[in-house]
């Protein structure tokens, strides 16, 4: 799927998903970065913690035993992805527990991987920035 996608499903949030949104945007969970409906492969996540390979979804009644969403799950596990999912009854009326699970998986994983690879490359010579 494309950015245009993506852009587009930023613009359709589901109320569950602007909820998590809401509490996870700008670094406010213990600092970690979160993008929403981030492309990666073949796919769109609801919200992504790149650095720490997390992906988060937030599921309506039509993920039900979905056969997609565990092909999906799948083919993130076997990238090193780690992907947890909600309902979106739980996030709505369990915001609090929703985020303290994603906390408690994050802090695992800094344990685990204090020092992550860079998402980014740094510039290079050759861009014209970083020899000034």
């Amino acid at each position: 799927m494309s950015n245009l996608n993506a852009r587009q499903l930023r613009v359709n949030m589901t109320d569950a998903e602007r909820r998590l949104w809401s509490i996870l945007r700008g670094r406010q969970l213990l600092g970690y970065k979160f993008r929403r409906q981030h492309p990666i492969g073949p796919f769109i996540l609801d919200l992504a913690c790149v650095e720490y390979l997390l992906a988060i979804e937030a599921d309506g009644g039509q993920h039900a035993e979905n056969e997609y969403d565990q092909r999906r799950t799948d083919w993130l596990e076997n990238r090193g992805w780690r992907v947890m999912r909600f309902w979106n009854n739980e996030i709505l009326a369990n915001s609090e527990g929703v985020i303290d699970t994603i906390r408690s998986v994050l802090t695992e994983a800094k344990s685990m991987n204090p020092h992550p690879p860079a998402t980014r490359a740094p510039p290079s010579p050759a861009s014209g920035r970083g020899d000034g």
